[in-house]
């Protein structure tokens, strides 16, 4: 027996050197001395206390369509909304005072918000019983999407006119949900997600303190959005870091006294970048595992990417796995019974602590450049996720990376799977629709609106009762946009190499 142990701590590893996929360094074993100084009651605490790393609450479980940039992507990407006509089509004999609707729109969530808050006017609705969110998180267009119109700084005004208003109209209403999720599809590292995301968060903090708002006016309504990537104890890691590094830069570099002001509520996605268009059915089971890793680092909404993304948009057999295999999570595993059962394990929380760590030095880097307008003006965060995914993907063409499917365990057939075929007849009754509508309208009215707008945008007036009359004049989306863009101009990316 004495012989066998030493020849199996003798036995060669199959690397050299252990990481996690961001490249934190994982020790074969961990213990008591892997955290350190680390202490149970600061780092850890109880569910729904702070630092809140082990959950936020106490129980947990228990552009418009006829112009040529949008040819041959009308209906690919959501639902076609153009006008007030189209939102009022979509919300047909839904009561919103009753439901709670999510908006994934960035750079004209101004304009979605006061469209949709134009279908609950007509409706006879109270704007204060309205609740759902609006992604409104710009700043991560800059670094990771792409999707922006306006340079860095007018696009923050308007998020912090959505903050303003939505304060005064629209209580219940999320003003932002603050993404880590694109940043991550762009090749970051999980510590890159965090420090980025949050930077952004401390960004819009700052920005609309500067407008007057007072932090726990608008605070208790933040949420943000997390990528659940394959690397499973990096990535409950990985929530539990930013819940604790939240409730920290809340109450210690912002001075929030209402305890929701402190909370980090995030919703997560799984990672549609891991994806592979090769062997597709292996991605039902990388889902899952990136969804167990969501629900065990305390996620509190969900989304499961199908087996098919890589390839088209999801068929409804694809779609229904997806669903399928949240609904096994949270009825077969028993996972959701109890509140962090994750906590203690030396390995999570030693990398909980190095990615905590490792944000908090992204953060002071950026705070030494002048803030994350700047960063990202510069091209810094920018640069830092390219080189990091570019390192990834060199790992993978190197095999030292393996991707099932991909660069081994290739099989001798690619196997063709369905998938999904848009209609082009959509986009052209679609085109026919917004036509019949700037036909039928008041243009004058529709002038007027627009003009109103242009004029606060050279002010320091609040750009939202402008929208919204707008709107109500069924001015289009992309009419909207333009009025803003003659005054703000466009943003053009830095060139980073």
């Amino acid at each position: 027996m004495s012989r066998a142990k030493t020849n199996s701590a003798h036995r060669a590893e199959r690397k050299e050197k252990f990481t996690t996929l961001s490249g934190l360094p994982l020790d074969p074993v961990n213990t008591q001395e892997s955290l350190g100084s680390w202490d149970r009651e600061t780092a850890l605490g109880y569910p729904g206390e702070f630092p809140y790393t082990r959950g936020i609450y106490p129980t947990m479980y228990r552009l418009d369509s006829d112009h040529p940039l949008a040819l041959g992507e009308v209906g690919k990407v959501g639902v076609a909304i153009d006008s007030l006509e189209d939102l009022e089509t979509l919300f047909d004999g839904i009561p919103l005072e009753k439901v709670s609707t999510s908006m994934t729109i960035n750079a004209t969530a101004a304009i979605l918000l006061c469209l949709y808050v134009a279908v609950a006017k007509k409706q006879g609705a109270s704007l204060a019983r309205l609740s759902g969110t609006v992604q409104n998180d710009v700043l991560k267009e800059y670094i990771a999407r792409g999707t922006y119109i306006y340079p860095v700084r007018p696009a923050m005004r308007i998020v912090t006119d959505i903050f303003a208003w939505c304060r005064d109209h629209l209580p219940r209403w999320n003003t932002i949900s603050i993404s880590g999720y694109h940043i991550r599809e762009a090749g970051s590292t999980a510590v890159q997600e965090v420090a980025f995301t949050l930077a952004d968060g401390i960004a819009y903090v700052e920005a609309a303190l500067d407008a007057g708002l007072g932090v726990d006016e608008f605070a208790p309504q933040l949420s943000f959005f997390f990528n659940a990537h394959n690397d499973l104890l990096e990535e409950i890691a990985k929530y539990r870091a930013a819940r604790r590094l939240w409730a920290k830069t809340m109450r210690e570099r912002f001075h929030a006294k209402d305890p929701r002001s402190l909370v980090l509520r995030f919703h997560a996605q799984t990672a549609g970048s891991s994806l592979t268009a090769q062997q597709p059915e292996n991605n039902i089971v990388r889902v899952a595992m990136q969804a167990l890793a969501a629900v065990l680092g305390g996620c509190q909404s969900l989304h499961t990417n199908s087996l098919d993304e890589a390839l088209a948009l999801p068929t409804e057999d694809s779609a229904l796995i997806a669903l399928r295999t949240q609904q096994i999570i949270a009825q077969e595993t028993g996972v959701a019974n109890t509140v962090d059962p994750v906590a203690g394990s030396y390995a999570i929380e030693h990398l909980t602590g190095a990615i905590e760590r490792g944000a908090e030095d992204y953060i002071s880097r950026i705070d030494a450049l002048g803030g994350m307008l700047r960063a990202i003006e510069t091209g810094f965060v920018q640069a830092e996720i390219q080189k990091v995914a570019f390192e990834s993907q060199r790992a993978i063409e190197k095999k030292e990376q393996i991707v099932v499917g991909v660069n081994d365990f290739i099989g001798e057939q690619a196997r063709p799977i369905p998938t999904l075929r848009i209609d082009e007849e959509i986009e052209r009754s679609q085109i026919a629709r917004l036509q019949a509508l700037r036909a039928r309208r008041d243009p004058a009215r529709v002038v007027s609106a627009l003009a109103e707008l242009e004029r606060r945008a050279a002010t320091s007036e609040n750009l939202l009762p402008a929208i919204l009359v707008a709107v109500e004049a069924y001015a289009t989306v992309g009419e909207i946009s333009d009025a803003l863009r003659r005054f703000f101009g466009e943003y053009q990316e830095s060139v980073v190499i």
